[in-house]
């Protein structure tokens, strides 16, 4: 995305261009969510992320072969669109394929696992960007990443996802009942499945966590805009400094609290419930608020770290607890999630550039965080309420040992 963003200014020479190339993306991942859940019923998960893989490696060779020449936008917004919609259909399909890749008893470590070599690689690839762009140019950060999508694509086809090539919903007429009965029971819950999915939405404080998930998304894209403002503000002459060390240490700090989390899931063999997520959200914006106050280096260091590994706790927890839910309603959970956060992220965007003309960066994260803290703590409190009227015990509740959300 370094690469793309920089391609994009320099093709046109327009911040609006590259604003609308980042909108085109959102919105892209934004309609995948959307139809995402539809898409997990009709197809297997690992199809899906093949071809969303192949899609993506096919796109960025059509960059490459249109980038010398006059069709450099078209190509950049059909890069826009393949990217965002891919990339989020891909998530969503890892994401809720897990539980049958590694069984239910493993979901956190996959999902601690999966986490720590995401961060890790974010790190490696906004260090490598500009060395890449600097000394080889443009065409070879497009290789690379094309390079990457088929990589990927090699290893998805290696996974030992059960389902083989059909969707979950494609049954042999012979199962079940037969005639007019299963016609009918296959329409009614083909038809019904939103609904379904609202219904367990309703469950413990699975609906206002995804609402959550949501404004925690407007609040990420209030530091993310306020970083470069002011790292600006700290040293004009080197302005990508403050931001590439503060992403370096949010990242040893997501790594660091994966590991963490791992080991508290062989030694306990519990996972992280849905209270984490509400703990790590609190955390998680109180740390970003704080790296904007002004604080020495050494203690903004420490900030960083904290919220990386607020931020990794939040994410495990999140997955985790969506992965409760049954399969036939679990992607219909992630692509949901996907289109909130994609939605929360790209408003949030647009509103806090604008403030950002007007306020200082520690009053724009701080309004945006704070609502994400807030909404934590509503949320808490109701997964605590809850756990109480029910009686379940507050150290060992169905979701932290795994069972289905119900």
């Amino acid at each position: 995305m370094v690469a793309l963003n920089l391609f994009v200014y320099e093709t046109t020479g327009r911040a609006l261009a590259m604003g609308l190339f980042m909108a085109v993306r959102l919105g892209s991942g934004f309609v995948a969510g959307l139809i995402a859940g539809g898409l997990l019923a009709r197809f297997a998960a690992k199809s899906l992320m093949l071809w969303t893989n192949v899609a993506q490696a096919a796109v960025m060779l059509l960059l490459l072969v249109f980038a010398p020449e006059g069709m450099r936008t078209a190509a950049l917004m059909a890069v826009s669109v393949v990217v965002g919609a891919c990339g989020t259909l891909f998530m969503v399909a890892l994401r809720s394929s897990i539980p049958e890749m590694v069984g239910d008893d493993r979901r956190s470590w996959a999902n601690s696992l999966s986490i720590t070599g995401r961060s890790l690689a974010m790190v490696a690839g906004f260090a490598s960007a500009g060395v890449v762009v600097s000394l080889v140019g443009y065409t070879a950060a497009f290789v690379v990443d094309m390079a990457t999508f088929v990589i990927c694509a090699v290893t998805v086809a290696l996974l030992p996802i059960p389902g083989g090539g059909r969707g979950k919903d494609a049954r042999p007429d012979s199962e079940g009942d037969s005639g007019r009965g299963t016609e009918k029971k296959g329409r009614t819950g083909r038809w019904r499945r939103p609904g379904a999915f609202l219904a367990s939405a309703a469950a413990p404080g699975l609906g206002l966590m995804v609402v959550l998930r949501s404004v925690d998304a407007f609040g990420s894209s209030s530091h993310n805009a306020a970083l470069p403002v002011h790292s600006a503000a700290l040293d004009a002459a080197h302005p990508a400094v403050f931001v590439s060390a503060f992403w370096c240490l949010w990242a040893l700090g997501n790594v660091a609290a994966q590991q963490v989390i791992q080991r508290y899931v062989r030694r306990t063999g519990r996972t992280v419930g849905a209270p984490g997520f509400g703990y790590g959200t609190c955390l998680m914006s109180g740390a970003f608020i704080l790296a904007f106050a002004g604080f020495p280096r050494a203690a903004t260091a420490v900030i960083a770290l904290v919220a990386g590994a607020a931020d990794g706790l939040t994410e495990v927890s999140y997955t985790s607890h969506l992965q409760t839910l049954p399969a036939d309603l679990r992607g219909h959970a992630f692509g949901l999630s996907a289109t909130v956060e994609n939605l929360g992220f790209g408003v949030g965007m647009i509103l806090v550039a604008a403030a950002l003309d007007r306020y200082s960066p520690l009053t724009v994260v701080g309004w945006s965080h704070g609502v994400a803290v807030v909404v934590a703590v509503v949320f808490l409190i109701r997964v605590t309420r809850t756990r109480g009227r029910t009686g379940a015990p507050a150290a060992r509740s169905g979701a932290d040992r795994g069972e289905p959300v119900r």
